[in-house]
């Protein structure tokens, strides 16, 4: 979640709102394919105070997706399972990658911003010093003799 609170009747496709048989309607699935693909893992709704079975939109479209690889690519079960199990991390890990990101760039900006301080406080009555070429002369420095000598 986004940190915000959120409204408890606004829906989202991650809602629990459908029931087994709506669900297996939607995603053109028999019910007993849906609580098969539930039992080995596939697709696990939420479920109610009674143990009944909730479907969000998304695990419809989950659904439609498994439908799809195990008709059409002729993938099995557990390899479908595999593939969604991948696909869970690659976003986990998205989502991690776009989280330390921020913190870097947030790092960086405070970092020029701490640069900057330190440059302003540089004092300005200083003059920098600059390398003279070095010749063979040779200079001898007598100090100035002091009063009263």
């Amino acid at each position: 979640m986004d940190g915000r609170r959120r409204n408890p009747y606004e829906l989202t496709d991650e809602t629990p709102v459908y029931v087994i048989s709506v669900a297996a309607q939607l995603s053109g699935l028999h019910p007993q394919t849906l609580r098969q693909y539930d039992r080995l893992g596939l697709v696990s709704p939420d479920r109610t105070a009674g143990r009944g079975r909730r479907y969000s939109a998304r695990d419809i479209e989950l659904l439609r997706q498994v439908q799809q690889l195990s008709q059409d690519e002729g993938i099995n079960l557990a390899g479908i399972k595999r593939i969604i199990e991948l696909e869970n991390q690659v976003a986990a890990l998205q989502s991690r990658v776009a989280e330390l990101s921020a913190a870097v760039e947030g790092a960086a900006a405070a970092m020029r911003q701490r640069e900057a301080q330190v440059h302003a406080s540089y004092r300005r009555d200083l003059v920098p010093y600059t390398d003279v070429q070095q010749t063979g002369a040779l200079v001898v420095w007598r100090p100035a003799p002091k009063r009263g000598e």
